[in-house]
């Protein structure tokens, strides 16, 4: 993996094969900042599985670049790269920021100091415009990857997002099926008990989800991940 030309081929390798996520430990020994380009390129593989773990690798390598202290890293370093992704959601930029949310988000999840300086504008992107800074996107996919990035933080520091109940709430209603399960899937994790009407509203929802959760890509419903968001709240 030493050439910069093989870099990428060597990730997918990595990415594609089986025990994956232990050998995502052999890219520690690279400088975090020759990853970017390669995982960035990765996050748009024509296999939906390799996507995923490129975006767990993502999180990962920039979690470490923030507290490298490798010339060329740390804390700042990441602010750029994450930055960058906000650019790639940007219709100015061009393009269209396919698995940039998730990234985005799997990163926030790893770094408590990322996560407190970026989770709001992270939210912003499926907020309703008149409760803040109009960033709502319009391309569904990228909206199903941000309520999946919500929820992958809710993981890790869900008093982050207690202030995002309603707009969580109003992902429910949301016309794509995904989306309503995310933002589901989500609202059970953080224990939004005043939620729970409209969750029962939406046990029934045929709606596909996939799920990438705990290294594994799962295939669900919106209506299961209702019922899954309840059972949580009649556990607290």
């Amino acid at each position: 993996m030493a050439h910069s030309r093989d870099l990428k081929r060597s990730l997918r390798a990595i990415l594609s094969g089986d025990g994956w996520a232990a050998r995502l430990a052999e890219l520690d020994s690279l400088p975090a900042r020759r990853l970017m380009g390669p995982l960035f390129s990765l996050l748009l593989d024509p296999v939906e599985v390799v996507r995923w773990r490129a975006v767990a690798a993502f999180g990962r390598t920039v979690a470490r670049m923030a507290d490298s202290s490798a010339e060329g890293e740390g804390l700042e370093a990441a602010r750029v790269v994450l930055r960058q992704c906000l650019w790639r959601l940007n219709e100015e930029s061009g393009g269209v920021g396919w698995g940039v949310p998730e990234a985005l988000g799997e990163t926030l999840a790893l770094h408590r100091r990322l996560a407190g300086e970026f989770h709001r504008v992270l939210a912003s992107y499926v907020r309703e415009p008149e409760r803040g800074e109009g960033n709502s996107l319009d391309h569904v996919p990228l909206r199903r990857g941000v309520y999946w990035a919500l929820g992958r933080l809710a993981q890790a520091f869900p008093g982050l997002l207690e202030r995002e109940i309603s707009t969580l709430r109003a992902g429910l209603r949301e016309e794509d099926g995904a989306c309503r399960g995310l933002a589901a899937w989500t609202l059970g994790i953080l224990g939004a008990a005043e939620a729970a009407p409209e969750l029962a509203a939406l046990v029934f929802d045929p709606a596909e989800v996939a799920l990438f959760v705990d290294g594994e890509l799962r295939r669900t419903t919106a209506g299961a991940l209702a019922s899954e968001a309840l059972q949580r709240l009649a556990g607290n």
